[in-house]
């Protein structure tokens, strides 16, 4: 008996229609086109016609090396501009991510699947959150066989959450979620948090549904009395529990952004990217212990690396060591900091910790895009990035931007005779497949990418190239230029003209005194030390 043909029998499972569409045969008659053309016809009807080709315009130079140049930038742009708005955010976090580690999380739609992506993003998410967020608190809770398990207690310290994540690759994902069971070990573990820090829970829910051995309904009253507020990160769909749990949650915040479904891999990590900024305080939210100014007053020990001639035990793992920090108040050691002193509770911190927590109350301000006539009259005389000194584009005459607008116009004109009248749609009233016209990508200008190659910084008016503009609004959160200005102020340096050598601010001037680390960043220090004093 000849063995059955797979194709045949899957074709039988579906219409005659769509089967006459998917059967290949070499010996198809030509009359058959006609019914396996019909069925191409509904498979692409659901797509709009797309010509990503004609999006793309010509430079000054006549080619569209710089449009693709600028596609590329794009997407460094959109990660450095932010909303710059000096909220009041809550600079001491306490944050209990949970994890789906349902049998959802072997799907492969995200490569190579969603459980094995989700502990590579969590844990390049643990280290940017304590780099974002040094003397903040982090937990990490996972969802599997119906119950809730603790992969790593409440810690300051990257390194065990790491570890514990990493442990977790070689175990498969089993059952079902519980996502009550979840919220109610989120919340035990964030009852004994301070009032002055946040309670957050960050959810990668993977699963549309959740098996719950009570109300969970409860449980979001529970949380919203607690003061925890709660985002999700979806991954499969929209779960109407947890729209409802991040509104109640987060009453003062969009619900879109509370609660997001990743589209891909990309947007995905943008997704769990985005919960390392502290979120804003709300105004309703009223905390003790506050003062008249709004603030809360908070005491911290700022100690000093030890080192004794003979080990002796730490106060926080027991462990016999030699080296340590000493509380300033009982004297107690502590392996690592930030930390809490385990015998008289007081929190222990570095200068450094809270100094890298200071942006985001005051983030760098977005750069503007310089155009070639800004370039021009601005700064003519700079030729190259203020930071890394890479040659910025030669700044083209008028008549040559006069051209290259002539010949914009005349290869829009020539796209707009071609463009035809119109495109395969989706009617939102009836339901069919329309002519849509307004679909047709138009070619238009790159939002966010200067044409020149340079963003300038509003403060110092200084050009810098896309790198530098993307490292310093996501690594150091300062201005070179700025920075550079605080030495100019004290007489050290070329103030003439924009291109200004890095090394002459730290060399001796005419005088013959040596510029110090103070002098430069002596304004920055001051302002530190007026918050240290604000916290102290």
């Amino acid at each position: 008996m000849p063995a059955a043909d797979s194709d045949d029998e899957y074709i039988q499972t579906i219409s005659d229609e769509e089967g006459d569409a998917h059967r290949v045969s070499n010996g198809r008659r030509r009359g058959d086109r006609s019914t396996g053309g019909r069925g191409r016809n509904v498979r692409a009807a659901g797509f709009e016609v797309s010509r990503t080709w004609e999006a793309l315009e010509e430079g000054v130079d006549g080619t569209i090396s710089g449009a693709i140049e600028g596609l590329l930038d794009a997407t460094k742009r959109k990660r450095a501009t932010k909303d710059t708005t000096p909220f009041q955010r809550g600079i001491i976090r306490h944050l209990i991510l949970i994890l789906d580690l349902s049998e959802a999380m072997l799907e492969k739609d995200l490569r190579p699947s969603r459980h094995l992506l989700t502990l590579h993003y969590a844990q390049d998410f643990v280290r940017e959150y304590f780099e974002q967020n040094p003397i903040s608190q982090l937990g990490i809770v996972g969802m599997l066989d119906g119950k809730a398990e603790r992969i790593s207690d409440m810690s300051g310290n990257p390194e065990e959450h790491v570890s514990a994540l990493q442990a977790w690759r070689d175990k498969q994902p089993s059952g079902n979620p519980s996502l009550q069971n979840a919220l109610d070990m989120a919340r035990g573990a964030l009852f004994h948090a301070p009032s002055h820090g946040t309670r957050e829970v960050l959810v990668i829910f993977g699963a549309i549904y959740t098996v719950d051995p009570g109300d969970i309904h409860d449980t979001i009253k529970a949380l919203v009395l607690a003061n925890i507020t709660c985002t999700v990160v979806g991954l499969s769909a929209e779960v109407a529990i947890c729209r409802t749990l991040v509104t109640k949650t987060n009453p003062s915040m969009n619900p879109q952004l509370a609660y997001s479904v990743a589209l891909d891999e990309t947007h995905y990590r943008e997704l769990f990217m985005a919960a390392t900024t502290p979120p804003p305080i709300a105004a309703a939210n009223h905390q003790p212990e506050r003062d008249d100014t709004g603030g809360t007053l908070l005491q911290m020990g700022f100690p000093s690396r030890i080192v004794t001639p003979y080990p002796s035990l730490c106060a926080c793992h027991s462990q016999v060591t030699r080296d340590g920090y000493l509380c300033p108040r009982c004297n107690s050691k502590a392996c690592s900091l930030p930390s809490e002193c385990r015998v008289c509770g007081f929190t222990l911190i570095l200068s450094t910790h809270l100094a890298r927590s200071y942006h985001h109350l005051f983030p760098l301000l977005n750069w503007y895009e310089v155009t070639w006539n800004m370039a021009r009259s601005q700064s003519p005389s700079q030729k190259h990035c203020f930071a890394c000194q890479t040659s910025f584009p030669e700044i083209p005459t008028e008549q040559s931007l006069a051209e290259a607008e002539s010949r914009k116009k005349k290869a829009s004109g020539l796209a707009a005779a071609k463009q035809p009248t119109a495109v395969v749609g989706r009617s939102e009233q009836a339901g069919t497949r329309v002519l849509n016209s307004s679909s047709r990508p138009q070619a238009t200008h790159i939002e966010g990418i200067s044409e020149s190659g340079r963003y300038g910084c509003p403060t110092c008016q200084t050009h810098f190239c896309i790198d530098c503009d993307v490292f310093s609004h996501a690594e150091t959160h300062n201005c070179p230029g700025c920075l550079a200005k605080v030495g100019l102020d004290h007489g050290y340096g070329d103030s003439d003209g924009m291109d200004i050598d890095a090394s002459s601010i730290t060399k001796p001037n005419g005088i013959g005194n040596k510029m110090t680390d103070k002098d430069v960043y002596g304004d920055i220090l001051k302002g530190l030390e007026k918050l240290l004093v604000g916290v102290s």
